[in-house]
């Protein structure tokens, strides 16, 4: 179908694969991709014209209520009722079933009045061929939409086949990122990200997994999956991202809630809706074998400026500061170092880290930020040379993808590697309870079933766990 060129110019635009599913708050709604936008405003009246005519419309799906992700994520870390559905104005119903079309050109379409809207009220009305055009009206872009009501494009807004965001990686890599996959459903993606790869890109930064699951995991999905929570560098472990725009900010609020409850001192012993367990490999052994450390922390400047660190604040009123929370518990001492279980309350930088270091006096093993002093003399623990070289050997046969090193850096080694580990995950349904938004816009979360993920050590951890218990 040729563009007609007194409409739109040259304005092309793509559906992308419906991503709706009964478990998905997206509907199935087509992104569209723009190529080239020109609107020819000196043609309106001949645009209006052609445009009443039966078969010029880009007719959108109906509208659903739209939900409010914030607001579910706050019910379901509260296990309250709650109402999630929120009001949409034509403007944003359009932009939402259109992610890529740019704002600017929508906005441009309502200021021409070239944007029309079926009433849901008219559904039930048997009407003609003739009476199809009758039943469409002018919609403004404030206008509120109905359940039910259909909004129509004009037809210059063409229908291409879709492409797919263009992928950099090679085979092997996408099969390394695909292979890091613990869980998925229409919601969610989790993966054990390995050791040394960043989350986010940044200055230096020439590869991290927020763009590499944008081209290896993003499937027949329009958007890439979004970060809702990090992980330092050099940690590994689980990690959870959002498949559409709602679940991720669904799972923000979640991530945040949690936060803030346990800076209000909400640390009492009942069921969280999120719990995290890192497994953390420490210099020496704390005094108590379980506890909670509850001590603000603060980011000071050193090296004349050039980096900074998270230190605890002693005295708040001097420096700016979050309070942060952690609840540890030892799983099991050997040979000077100690097996410890973290479960961090709140979600600082660095928590883990410094409250190793600075709180229970214990660092954590390969934290050179926080423990250099601890790593000075550091001697590595006797292991088997025999094994050692095999190891060696095996390393310099199978090279993965982006530089990684997952073998190297146990405690037998010269300089060993952080040692620290999201092990355990336990988080909401949301998938679910997205789905269960839509068939009640009031329901009530106590009873929303949890998802419980469990992400193996590293080798080079593995090897330390091994080489204590021998």
């Amino acid at each position: 179908m040729m563009v007609h060129p007194t409409l739109l110019g040259r304005v092309l635009l793509q559906p992308s694969r419906s991503i709706s599913s009964l478990r998905s708050t997206k509907p199935s709604i087509s992104a569209v991709r723009v190529f080239q936008s020109q609107y020819n405003t000196n043609s309106k009246s001949q645009n209006h014209c052609e445009n009443e005519k039966r078969g010029k419309w880009f007719t959108l799906p109906p509208y659903t209520p739209t939900i409010n992700g914030s607001v579910l994520g706050k019910a379901l870390s509260a296990k309250i009722p709650a109402k999630v559905a929120s009001e949409t104005t034509a403007l944003k119903w359009v932009l939402r079933c259109c992610p890529e079309l740019p704002r600017n050109l929508v906005q441009k379409l309502f200021r021409l009045r070239q944007v029309r809207r079926e009433s849901s009220v008219m559904e039930s009305c048997n009407l003609g061929d003739q009476g199809q055009e009758h039943r469409l009206t002018r919609v403004a872009a404030k206008d509120s939409m109905d359940v039910g009501d259909r909004i129509f494009l004009p037809i210059s807004v063409k229908l291409l086949p879709a492409s797919k965001q263009d992928c950099h990686c090679s085979e092997e890599e996408i099969n390394f990122i695909r292979g890091l996959e613990l869980f998925k459903d229409t919601a969610i993606i989790v993966i054990n990200k390995p050791p040394g790869m960043p989350v986010q890109g940044g200055i230096g930064i020439k590869r991290s997994l927020d763009e590499l699951s944008a081209s290896c995991l993003s499937s027949d999905y329009s958007d890439p999956p979004r970060l809702v929570h990090r992980l330092d560098r050099d940690c590994s472990g689980i990690l959870v991202m959002g498949r559409t725009q709602t679940s991720a900010t669904v799972l923000h609020a979640i991530f945040r809630e949690k936060t803030l409850a346990a800076s209000n001192d909400d640390v009492g012993n009942k069921r969280r809706i999120l719990q995290r367990k890192y497994w953390a490999l420490v210099i020496g052994s704390p005094r108590h074998l379980k506890g909670l450390i509850s001590v603000p922390l603060g980011k000071v400047v050193v090296d004349n400026g050039k980096s900074d660190r998270i230190t605890v604040v002693e005295n708040s009123r001097n420096l700016s500061s979050q309070h942060a929370v952690t609840q540890y518990r030892v799983i099991e001492s050997s040979h000077g170092f100690t097996w410890l279980e973290l479960s961090p309350l709140t979600g600082r930088k660095h928590q883990l880290r410094v409250h190793c270091a600075e709180v229970l006096k214990t660092p954590i093993v390969g934290d050179y930020k926080y423990a250099w002093q601890a790593h000075r003399n550091w001697k590595q623990f006797p292991w088997s040379n025999i094994e050692d070289n095999s190891n060696e050997k095996s390393l310099s046969e199978n090279t993965l993808p982006f530089s990684l090193d997952l073998d190297s850096g146990s405690i037998s080694e010269k300089h060993p590697r952080l040692h620290l580990h999201c092990k355990q995950m336990v988080l909401p349904d949301v998938s679910t309870a997205l789905q269960d938004v839509q068939l009640s816009s009031e329901y009530d979360f106590s009873q929303l079933p949890s998802l419980k993920f469990n992400a193996p050590l590293p080798s080079y951890m593995k090897k330390s766990w091994d080489i204590l218990r021998s």
